[in-house]
């Protein structure tokens, strides 16, 4: 079965990989992966510097997790599975490339609504067989669509106005009508992670409203 086209609508929500391809029409693009990606590219961005998104190597030894990026500055290169994968394939279809969090969800929903008239946005969602942050992937294997993604994007489409098609109808409503803190943490991502040491990550993450920055992708960097 084929993907209804969400063509005529302003506002559109797609995942994945597959979802950046259904959305390249689009004037912006936005991608979303609260644990953990964009929430450290938040917190890079705003202390002022830069994310270059690069490709997972498990062996690298940098790591995702948002606690040690907390005071981040000057140029920093963040491997990621998920979110760094989704900027590159977004920026190959000449949209304008945001990521976004739960933390700047306002933010960037008020500069890509400058930037262009449709706007897709992405939630990454997880992939099964990887492991998150720590170990790196055994296999990637197909897309799990995540409660803290849907959340991440509902919070960018409540935060925009347009005609919005019915998928970014229903995040932008679970949003609003959901305990986003209490889901994230314990849904299966959140708590895997505070399980293995990392609950002070998904503080982080689920701080709604907080930061102002909104990571722009200029020549393959987020600023």
């Amino acid at each position: 079965m084929g993907v209804f086209s969400q063509e005529g609508y302003q506002l559109r929500l797609e995942w994945g990989p597959e979802g950046i391809t259904a959305l390249k029409a689009c004037d912006v693009l936005i991608v979303v992966d609260v644990l953990s990606f964009t929430t450290s590219v938040d917190l890079v961005v705003g202390n002022g510097g830069q994310v270059r998104p690069s490709r997972w190597k498990p062996s690298s030894g940098r790591t995702l997790r948002p606690a040690s990026l907390v005071g981040a500055t000057g140029l920093v290169e963040l491997p990621s599975p998920n979110g760094s994968n989704l900027c590159s394939l977004a920026a190959e279809t000449g949209a304008h490339v945001l990521a976004a969090c739960l933390r700047n969800a306002a933010a960037v929903a008020e500069r890509a609504a400058e930037l262009g008239e449709t706007i897709g946005v992405v939630p990454g969602g997880e992939r099964w067989g990887l492991d998150i942050l720590t170990a790196g992937p055994r296999e990637f294997g197909p897309l799990r669509p995540c409660i803290e993604d849907y959340l991440g994007a509902g919070a960018v489409l409540a935060a925009l106005s347009g005609k919005a098609s019915p998928e970014a109808q229903l995040a932008a409503t679970v949003f609003m009508n959901t305990d986003v803190a209490a889901a994230v943490r314990d849904c299966g991502s959140g708590r895997e992670l505070i399980e293995n040491g990392h609950a002070a990550d998904v503080d982080l993450a689920v701080e709604i409203g907080v930061s102002t920055a909104a990571p722009v992708l200029v020549d393959g960097v987020l600023r």
